[in-house]
């Protein structure tokens, strides 16, 4: 299976990454993405690429969250490291719009989103793939909380337009809700995937494992 969108690289794992990648491969997870933020975890992210290369794919971006007043100096390092003649990214991510928090930064946030939308059509990565293969969703722990409302999409977009993800260390799926989320959970998301379709566990992870490695070329 694939993790698509994983942070192992965050702090949180700081005292027992290495186990954590070591559970994620021991359940069946055999590649994990992982999206950047912004350039204070670039160090951390890169690290972790480059210690266990098997099971790690980079994006470069930087997300919305991330953006303030200093947004023009983080896109021109989101835009060095995409465009090095060594960059070997999968996609362009984590971006989008995030007003949860704070809304202040809205038309920066939209700004930064357009113009990464653009270097990811001119690199030929994430964004017109999915154009042209029609949008794929991620799912990840949310959809095993109760009355989730995911539960209900899970069960009627077609499984090839599904994707598996943990965003971890945050959202973690039931038993573990409420506590740090990790790629080994991946299973624990495909199984409720399943459930709700109606369909064996080993046919989400295979459909959902073939969309991830079309979509990113791994």
């Amino acid at each position: 299976m694939v993790d698509t969108h994983c942070h192992l690289y965050d702090e949180a794992f700081d005292t027992d990454r290495d186990d954590a990648v070591k559970r994620a491969v021991a359940v069946g997870v055999g590649m994990m993405l992982l999206p950047g933020i912004d350039s204070k975890s670039h160090a951390q992210q890169e690290a972790l690429a480059a210690q266990y290369p098997q099971y790690f794919r980079q994006m470069m971006g930087l997300h919305p969250t991330s953006v303030d007043d200093n947004y023009e100096a983080e896109l021109a390092i989101v835009h060095d490291k995409l465009f090095a003649t060594s960059a070997d990214y999968v996609g362009v991510g984590e971006i989008g719009l995030d007003l949860y928090w704070d809304k202040t930064y809205l038309e920066q946030q939209r700004e930064v989103l357009k113009q990464q939308m653009r270097w990811a059509r001119e690199l030929g990565l994430e964004a017109h793939r999915a154009v042209e293969m029609g949008f794929h969703i991620g799912i990840g722990g949310v959809v095993t909380f109760k009355n989730a409302t995911l539960a209900a999409v899970a069960a009627a977009v077609p499984l090839e337009r599904i994707l598996l993800e943990t965003d971890a260390p945050y959202l973690a799926p039931v038993p573990y809700r409420g506590k740090r989320n990790e790629s080994a959970y991946i299973p624990v998301i495909a199984a409720k995937i399943a459930e709700v379709r109606g369909v064996s566990t080993n046919e989400v992870a295979a459909v959902t494992t073939a969309s991830a490695q079309s979509l990113f070329h791994l």
